[in-house]
């Protein structure tokens, strides 16, 4: 290859991203190859033999929003795999390193390697301002060394704490956290405990401090939000969908700009959110049907849109709403609206008999997937990780919905040996702390595994232990 070849081959790598992808499942680092036709993705191992296989994509901004929101919709089974972009002359290091972390995650190089992390919901979301407005961020929008960690402690929220439930990440990179997290506020000759959703906010003197986003009996749908007024068909839609169904113009109270928008109901605390039109990003496939222009005008329009004939990630063919959520920011599948439909086709006589509750979407804090959920409401028993304690300590387990008596019966996996098995990453956990078993790394453990932990950490960690509550002092502000 001449000077001018090598130059111009240089100037490419520079130009261009690779994508490595992570597998929830195996917990394995891989080069993604290509996306066939069915959303199957081809991977190869990171390695330089392979190197001329990787996918190379433009790594400037617009282009790879709208690859990567493109390959994101089209791939089969999204939800088990993460993905990070790292320039293609370090992509091997990289891979190395994003391997090793998820291997030992209390790597020191833990916010080094996730600069890198690809989230969906990133190419897909803008409100309009602080409280419910928040601006689109790729990368780190905090750095944690700028938090005023003597409040956060003040709640029980530690930098240990927040890490241990994977709720940092999404606080550093400027979104709320996914689920609602216990917090104690001392007000000295009181203690108040709750359950919240956090995000960060800049105080004034430039501090970064917790937002609390408290749980509401229901929607505040009495006043004007941001200058709309809401109707009754309004209201209804909202508390029945959790979205409202139409763009209306909001008004910037800063500015006094009209800001065309969607606005949803946050599922877990029942807060209002807005979401600006033009950072809607509707895909081009939904399910294996390919969305035409009137379909897509519908969707950004914050219309329901009933979609049949998709296919499900087992491969079972399926009917259902489809909507754009403001507070999720990607077009949602509105289940019990399917459910609904299917009542309503009953006769009156069938409808007597066959009265059954709604399964819910949202366990103990906890959103299902839309996988999850599917098979939930059917009465199946569905694995369930991610809850948190009123200590604050991660716990997991297996949930069935009774649809003739609307409750949800919760197992732990030593209670449910015979209907489920455990998840890859879990199974040595469940084997030592429920069914009494060891090796050699673990026949002295005297404390039980943590979620996903394979062997026994060799030192104890600073401020393991969490310190009470302290008396939050007034910074002259309000929460």
């Amino acid at each position: 290859m001449s000077d001018h070849q090598n130059q111009n081959s240089s100037q490419n790598e520079q130009l261009s991203d690779i994508l490595l992808v992570l597998d929830k499942e195996k917990m394995k680092i891989q080069a993604v190859k290509s996306l066939d036709e069915n959303g199957q993705m081809e991977t190869v191992d990171p390695t330089k033999k392979n190197q001329n296989q990787f996918l190379r994509i433009d790594k400037h901004g617009n282009f790879l929003s709208n690859f990567f929101s493109n390959f994101y919709n089209q791939l089969k089974n999204p939800t088990n795999f993460s993905f990070f972009k790292v320039p293609d002359v370090i992509a091997i290091e990289k891979a190395k390193e994003l391997q090793k972390h998820f291997e030992t995650p209390k790597s020191k190089k833990h916010n080094e390697v996730f600069q890198y992390e690809i989230l969906p919901e990133a190419f897909q979301h803008n409100h309009l301002n602080k409280n419910n407005m928040e601006t689109e961020n790729t990368e780190y929008r905090f750095n944690p060394e700028q938090i005023d960690w003597e409040t956060m402690n003040s709640l029980g929220l530690s930098k240990e704490r927040l890490e241990k439930i994977n709720q940092l990440e999404p606080l550093l990179k400027g979104y709320k956290t996914n689920q609602l997290i216990p917090v104690s506020i001392n007000f000295g000759s009181a203690l108040l405990r709750t359950d919240v959703r956090l995000s960060l906010q800049q105080a004034e003197n430039g501090t970064i401090v917790p937002a609390l986003h408290g749980i509401r009996k229901e929607p505040n749908l009495k006043y004007d939000f941001f200058g709309h007024k809401f109707t009754d068909e309004d209201k209804k839609n909202l508390l029945e969908t959790g979205n409202m169904g139409r763009v209306v113009d909001l008004i910037n109270t800063k500015t006094g700009e009209k800001i065309p928008s969607i606005i949803s109901v946050d599922k877990l605390t029942n807060e209002l959110i807005a979401l600006k039109t033009e950072f809607m990003k509707i895909p081009d496939e939904i399910k294996g049907i390919q969305l035409n222009e009137e379909q897509k005008q519908i969707l950004n329009d914050g219309k329901s849109l009933y979609l049949e004939g998709m296919t499900s990630t087992k491969g079972t063919e399926f009917s259902a709403h489809l909507q754009y959520n403001a507070d999720k920011r990607y077009v949602e599948f509105l289940f019990d609206r399917n459910l609904d439909n299917k009542l309503s086709q009953d006769s009156p006589s069938q409808n007597a008999k066959k009265e059954t509750f709604k399964a819910p979407t949202i366990f103990r804090g906890k959103e299902l997937t839309s996988e999850q959920y599917n098979e939930y409401k059917e009465g199946k028993t569905v694995y369930i990780d991610g809850l948190v304690d009123k200590k604050g300590q991660p716990y997991q387990g297996y949930i069935t919905f009774n649809k003739e008596t609307g409750n949800t019966q919760f197992t732990f996996p030593s209670q449910n040996k015979k209907n489920a098995q455990p998840a890859e990453e879990h199974k040595t956990q469940v084997a030592v702390n429920s069914e009494g078993k060891t090796n050699e790394s673990t026949k002295h453990l005297k404390k039980p595994l943590e979620s996903k932990q394979q062997t026994p950490k060799t030192k104890q960690t600073k401020n393991s232990v969490e310190n009470p509550p302290k008396s939050v002092k007034s910074k002259g502000r309000k929460m």
